[in-house]
C-alpha cells in the first residue's frame, strides 16, 4: 500500500462536499498553523486523499498549497473545482483538465494600452499523459447521476486571474479573450496552485467542471443549476485519476523490489560513475573511484546518507553541465538537497521526517531524469529508517 496520499485541494465548500462524498473514513488532520485537512480513502483502493479548502483567489491557494505539500509530501496535488467557459468548445458540465496555466494579470499599463507579460506553468508530462489515457478510457464517469449526458474531458490553457470574470463585453473580458484566445477556462485559483507545486517539486494538476460562460450568468438559475453537476463532474475526474496515479507509483515500487538479485547485488553492468563508462573489474578493490552496480550505495547511517547525498550532487551537476537539467531546476534542486544533507545531521526527533520530506521534494524536481531518480530512491528509503 502506498504511503504517499494525493492532495486534492478546493477553493468552494460545494467542491468540498463533491470531493468528501467520495472518501470512507475521512479524519481531521490539524496543521500546526491550524488549517484544517481531512484524510480519507477512496473506497475500494489504496489511495489516500488528503482533502482541503483554500477559499478564493491565487494567494490563498498558493499558501494552502504549499502548506499541503510540505506537510504531507504528496504524490501529486490536484485542484478541483468549477470554472467558467472562455469560448462554446467546451459544453457546460464538461472537464477542463489544464495543460498549461496562465497567470493573465501579470502586464504593463502603457500609452497604447495594457500589454500582455503572463506567468506560465505547464502540467507534469505523467499526469497529463495519464489524464489524456483516462479521457480515452472513458470509464471515469460511470457513478455519475445524469448517465445520459457523460461529460467529455477537454485538454487546454486556463487562465487564471484576481477577478470574478462575468461578462463577454466588457473592456477585461475582450482583452483576456484576444491574448488567451487559446484558454478553454477561466478562475481564480489555478496560478496560485501551480506556482506552489513548481517551487515544491510537485506535480501539479488542474480540473475544472464547467459551470458557466463568464457572460453574465454566474447568478442565474441556470448557473445555480449546473455548479454542483460541473463540480461533480470535476470529482468524479480527479478521484479516477488519484486513484490512477497511487497505482503507477506501487507498481514502481513494486518493479524496484523485484529486481534480481545475486548474492546481494543487482544483475547488471558496472558503471564507473567517475567518468561515465562501463568497465571490467577483475581486482580485489577499487580505489580512488565511485564505483556502484547501476544504483546507489546503500545507506545504514546519517553519516553513509551524507556521503551519499554529496555524491549526488556531483551526478546532478553532471546533468546540468550536459543539458538534462535547466539551470531554475538544478539550482532547486540545490536547495532540496542542502536541506536534507542538513536535517540528516541534526540528529533530533524530527530528523527522519525533515530529511525524508526535502528528498522527496528533490525527487519532485528530478523526476524528468529516471537515472537520478533511480540513484535517488534508496536515500529516500534510507532517510525513513533514521533515528
Amino acid at each position: 500500500m502506498s504511503k504517499d496520499p494525493v492532495v486534492i485541494l478546493t477553493a468552494l465548500n460545494l467542491e468540498y462536499q463533491a470531493m468528501r462524498q467520495r472518501l470512507t473514513g475521512p479524519e481531521v488532520h490539524r496543521h500546526k498553523r491550524g488549517t484544517r485537512f481531512e484524510v480519507g480513502t477512496v473506497q475500494g483502493t489504496s489511495c489516500r486523499i488528503v482533502l482541503g479548502l483554500t477559499n478564493k483567489g491565487n494567494q490563498s491557494a498558493a499558501v494552502i498549497a504549499e502548506r499541503a505539500i510540505q506537510e504531507f509530501s504528496p504524490v501529486a496535488l490536484l485542484f478541483v473545482g468549477v470554472a467558467g467557459a472562455l469560448w462554446e468548445t467546451a459544453r457546460l458540465g464538461d472537464v477542463v483538465m489544464a495543460t498549461h496555466v496562465y497567470a493573465y494579470h501579470g502586464g504593463t499599463s502603457e500609452d497604447d494600452g495594457l500589454k500582455s507579460r503572463p506567468r506560465v506553468w505547464e502540467t507534469a508530462h505523467g499526469i497529463q499523459q495519464l489524464g489524456s489515457h483516462l479521457a480515452r478510457v472513458d470509464d471515469w464517469a460511470g457513478d455519475l447521476p445524469d448517465r445520459e449526458r457523460v461529460p467529455q474531458v477537454r485538454f487546454g490553457a486556463i487562465a487564471a486571474g484576481e477577478v470574478v470574470q462575468n461578462s463577454k463585453i466588457s473592456a477585461e473580458a475582450r482583452w483576456i479573450r484576444q491574448h488567451y484566445n487559446d484558454a478553454l477556462a477561466i478562475e481564480m485559483e489555478a496560478a496560485g496552485v501551480a506556482q506552489a507545486g513548481h517551487l515544491n517539486g510537485a506535480p501539479v494538476a488542474i480540473i475544472r467542471g464547467i459551470s458557466d460562460r463568464a457572460d453574465g450568468t454566474k447568478s442565474s438559475a441556470n448557473d445555480r443549476n449546473w455548479q454542483p453537476q460541473a463540480a461533480a463532474n470535476a470529482a468524479a475526474f480527479a478521484t479516477r485519476l488519484a486513484v490512477e496515479l497511487v497505482a503507477e507509483q506501487e507498481q514502481i515500487a513494486m518493479s524496484q523490489a523485484d529486481q534480481p538479485q545475486t548474492g546481494g547485488r543487482t544483475q547488471e553492468h558496472i558503471s564507473n560513475t567517475a567518468h561515465n563508462s562501463t568497465i571490467g573489474i577483475m581486482a580485489g578493490s577499487v580505489k580512488e573511484s565511485s564505483v556502484f552496480m547501476n544504483a546507489a550505495p546503500q545507506t545504514t547511517s546519517s553519516t553513509g546518507l551524507a556521503a551519499d547525498l554529496d555524491g549526488f550532487r556531483e551526478h546532478m551537476k553532471r546533468h546540468h553541465l550536459e543539458g538534462a537539467l535547466d539551470g531554475d531546476t538544478y539550482q532547486e534542486a540545490l536547495v532540496e538537497l542542502r536541506f536534507a544533507r542538513q536535517a540528516a545531521g541534526e540528529n533530533s526527533p524530527e530528523t527522519s521526517r525533515k530529511t525524508t520530506m526535502a528528498l522527496k521534494r528533490l525527487r519532485g524536481l528530478i523526476a524528468d531524469s529516471p537515472e537520478l531518480t533511480a540513484r535517488l530512491a534508496p536515500m529516500v528509503v534510507a532517510a525513513g529508517n533514521l533515528s
